[in-house]
């Protein structure tokens, strides 16, 4: 649940980053003003998220770790990354020339992760891509990989777009999905509103302005699917450009597999009359608020997914939903119980660190059932052991 905090109570920004917020602010006004005024809060989110050298994930601010402002789960333990690894296994040995494609790869470890363990199993794809938007990260992971995986870093390369050609192999994406702009609505009258963006008295708002266009035909579509109406007095989000995005990322896929790792629900859930304020979080230095307009560009802005319209979204790009479960079950599944055993537990402080480290990656209250797990194939027969203890398809 979201902790409503006193902003003055958060830790202070430094000059340099404050005035890299300001700058930013004041493209986001020149752009509302243009717009007459208000605009969609996935523009908004396009500006703070990915505003070339300003945006959170496109400057160089420390994201990831104790420094930054959350934790994923390759930075809890090797574990997370290992197990993944072992599931990438038999896919990467049906293919004859083979490439992981990572989206976004925050500080390298879970790259070279995998790659370390895939070296041990003695199955290392020809190639490991990473999609990555953020000149300050690039450089980052080249430092770290070099340094980590020196066997396999000249068969690493970084793309600042989706590739031109066609390959075989699996795209990784953790905690990617739930970054993606999206827009908010409003339920009142029942007449569906959407929730802008506008500036009052000098300072970023929210605006609300009666629904058109494809958020009017996204919610409506929505509400068929569930076989119910919204209520009125119902906040909540949609991400209308979800299966464009699904689409392209997949575009040159021939054959194999995409694995996304995010916080989610499948539909009925994420609607639930009782999530009557939507989802929507936002994480400054590990501490979660619901106001998106504090310090634009220094703090990370999400909403939990929608796994029912990522399925859906499937439908008419030829690819297959072959698996959906908990992080937790997928981790079992692949070998954690192994993976365990293989730790260094030769000190008591190492036993808590690695016992700390298990109980966030699987517990119910933690990651374990927050964080979900879609296996989408094209072309791609290999069975999926991450799904084998416990698929929940029938739930999307």
């Amino acid at each position: 649940m979201t902790q409503f905090i006193n902003f003055s109570d958060l830790p202070q920004a430094e000059p340099e980053a404050l005035a890299l917020s300001q700058c930013l602010l004041d493209k986001i006004k020149t752009n509302i003003i243009r717009n007459g005024g208000v605009i969609g809060f996935d523009a908004y989110l396009r500006q703070a998220l990915y505003e070339p050298g300003l945006g959170y994930y496109s400057a160089g601010q420390r994201k990831f770790g104790e420094a930054g402002d959350f934790v994923t789960a390759p930075e809890i333990s090797p574990i997370f990354s290992r197990c993944l690894a072992r599931q990438c296994q038999p896919i990467l040995a049906q293919l004859v020339h083979s490439v992981i494609m990572e989206l976004g790869a925050g500080t390298g470890i879970m790259a070279a992760e995998i790659l370390l363990e895939l070296q041990s199993l003695k199955q290392l794809p020809d190639a490991y891509w990473i999609l990555e938007v953020s000149a300050d990260l690039k450089e980052r992971q080249q430092t770290f990989l070099k340094e980590r995986v020196p066997f396999f870093f000249d068969k690493i390369q970084w793309l600042e777009q989706l590739p031109d050609s066609s390959y075989d192999g699996i795209i990784l994406g953790n905690e990617i999905v739930d970054a993606l702009p999206f827009k908010r609505f409003h339920k009142q009258d029942n007449t569906i509103f959407e929730l802008g963006v506008s500036i009052v008295n000098g300072q970023l708002s929210w605006q609300q302005n009666e629904a058109a266009g494809k958020l009017l035909t996204g919610v409506s579509a929505l509400e068929e699917s569930l076989h119910t109406n919204i209520p009125n007095g119902f906040t909540s989000e949609i991400n209308i450009e979800l299966s464009a995005w699904l689409e392209s990322i997949a575009s040159k896929l021939n054959n194999g597999v995409m694995l996304l790792f995010d916080y989610g629900y499948p539909a009925k859930d994420y609607y639930h009359p009782q999530r009557y304020t939507g989802t929507l979080q936002c994480y400054y230095r590990h501490h979660v608020h619901d106001d998106p307009f504090y310090m634009p560009g220094l703090q990370d802005i999400t909403a939990s997914v929608d796994f029912t319209c990522l399925a859906e979204a499937t439908h008419n790009i030829d690819l297959r939903v072959a698996g959906f479960t908990t992080q937790s079950s997928f981790l079992i599944a692949n070998g954690l119980d192994d993976i365990i055993n293989t730790l260094d537990n030769s000190n008591s402080k190492q036993q808590s660190i690695n016992a700390q480290a298990i109980r966030t990656l699987t517990m119910p209250g933690e990651m374990g059932e927050r964080i979900k797990v879609m296996a989408l194939t094209r072309n791609c027969n290999v069975p999926l052991q991450g799904f084998t203890s416990m698929d929940q398809r029938a739930r999307l």
